[in-house]
């Protein structure tokens, strides 16, 4: 847990929210027992940020890395994951742990399944 902090801090700092000011970090964890970060990536055209949580897994993804077991998300006041990253999520296991924490707070605990009942899955 504490090494998802670590990372899910360390992605938080390097992201780049120019325009909202909100920078997210997360930390995912994969079956293979390696951690993929992921920050937070805005844009001026709004819809072309890329969020956290999907910067992460797109970076397991892109490492071959299909399975995971947890994510770490770090905000600065402890925001859940958007819907859209709840389906992206939902997408590899409706059973994820979900941690969400503020910098150096206690992590809330959830399963994507409690984020996101009723997702959109080929793995329920």
């Amino acid at each position: 847990m504490q090494v998802l902090i670590e990372v899910a801090e360390e992605m938080r700092r390097l992201a780049y929210a120019p325009y909202s000011r909100y920078a997210v970090g997360a930390a995912l964890l994969g079956a293979s027992g390696r951690v993929y970060g992921g920050c937070n990536v805005e844009n001026a055209s709004f819809g072309l940020t890329i969020c956290a949580e999907r910067a992460a897994v797109a970076k397991a993804i892109s490492d071959g890395e299909q399975e995971f077991i947890a994510i770490m998300v770090v905000t600065e006041d402890g925001g859940s994951p958007c819907g859209a990253c709840r389906q992206v999520l939902a997408e590899f296991s409706p059973y994820m742990e979900v941690y969400i924490a503020k910098p150096d707070g206690m992590p809330v605990h959830k399963t994507v399944a409690e984020l996101l009942p009723d997702s959109f899955s080929l793995r329920r």
